[in-house]
């Protein structure tokens, strides 16, 4: 199951339950109510896992420091899956949080065949300029090309001790066909998590990781090497947080790489349009059969699209889903409805982005 879903898979989980008995993951749940103004993440259980959250909630009570740390690989262009994480960082800067957030250029030319120009400026056009228009202040985050960061490339080797190749295997599932820079990869991951605890960026103190459950093997490494690193550095080990993924218009997983699966931040209105009329959708093979049953929004890709992004308010989106179940709204209108709400968006968001780029540009150089 770990070399499935992983890092690098094109595979959806399926079975999120599975998966946390698998991994040690505890449920989220309850700690949305002791958060101040959890956001609709939150609320909904689409952040559904953590690992010693409890240890960034008190930093968060008591005003203490904390750190939250992230990173964004440059491989192609940004859609609404990735947003997830760009909502978490607005609310976590919201709410006193010192954000680290990595530009992983080094992952996308090991891992992807990326030059690391060709990384930079996707980089920037596709996530900088992105994240700044979705709210995220980037002149307060503490921002960084992997391939430029001696703080990380020195931390990695120095990590590296302490870790062998038959434990990469164990964790990742690499085989004899892997490229030695992919095996390398996951200790500068592991740095670029432990890094924010460094004495000169602040030193050791709670640090969350949002992440997808894909991720989490590298958090399970950066957990162990941390203990086996406190007397060295007193690393703490890093907390993290576990978001289902948004799936894909098609069914499967959301890519850059297969653009019917994807709604682009930067989507023309007639591909959006183009795009909705031939998602997949939990209705009934005719509109009269579904009138008469209702749908099935749990298994709408389009009803999720409400869920993580297009309806903030709970209420309203509990009327459509009643109105899905009952027959009362079929998919054409649903769809329908979706399209117009997805224009809106993304015509603001091309506004917010224009504002965006110079300054983004700025700050990079």
């Amino acid at each position: 199951m770990t070399a499935k879903v992983g890092p690098w898979s094109e595979t959806i989980p399926k079975d999120y339950a599975r998966l946390m008995r698998e991994f040690g993951i505890e449920e989220f749940g309850d700690l949305a109510e002791e958060l101040p103004d959890p956001n609709h993440l939150m609320r909904r259980r689409i952040i559904f896992g953590h690992r010693d959250f409890q240890r960034v909630l008190g930093a968060m009570r008591s005003g203490e420091k904390f750190a939250v740390m992230t990173g964004l690989m440059p491989s192609g262009r940004m859609h609404l899956g990735h947003k997830l994480v760009v909502d978490q960082l607005v609310w976590y800067q919201r709410h006193g949080a010192e954000i680290f957030l990595c530009v992983a250029d080094i992952e996308a030319h090991a891992t992807r065949g990326l030059t690391l120009q060709d990384a930079e400026r996707l980089a920037i056009e596709e996530y900088l300029v992105n994240f700044q228009a979705l709210g995220l202040d980037l002149e307060r985050c503490n921002l960084y090309f992997q391939s430029r960061s001696d703080a990380v490339r020195n931390l990695a080797y120095t990590l590296g001790r302490k870790v062998n190749l038959s434990e990469l295997r164990a964790i990742y599932g690499f085989s004899g066909e892997t490229s030695a820079s992919h095996i390398f990869y996951p200790l500068i991951d592991v740095a670029d998590i432990l890094h924010p605890q460094l004495e000169e960026f602040g030193g050791p103190r709670p640090t969350v990781v949002p992440v997808g459950i894909d991720q989490d093997p590298h958090l399970r490494l950066a957990r162990d090497v941390a203990s086996r690193f406190k007397r060295e550095f007193g690393f703490i080990p890093p907390s993290s947080t576990y978001h289902r993924l948004l799936r894909g218009l098609t069914g499967g997983k959301m890519s850059s790489s297969n653009p019917e699966t994807a709604i682009f931040l930067t989507d023309p209105p007639e591909a959006v349009e183009r795009k909705i009329r031939n998602a997949f959708t939990g209705g009934r093979p005719t509109a009269k059969e579904q009138r008469e049953r209702g749908g099935d929004p749990d298994k709408c890709v389009v009803y999720e699209l409400h869920v993580y992004h297009l309806t903030p308010d709970d209420r309203e989106l509990l009327k459509l889903r009643e109105a899905c179940e009952s027959g009362e709204i079929i998919c054409g209108e649903c769809k329908a409805k979706t399209v117009e709400r997805l224009k809106v968006f993304l015509a603001e968001h091309k506004k917010r982005r224009k504002n965006a780029e110079a300054g983004v540009k700025k700050l990079i150089k």
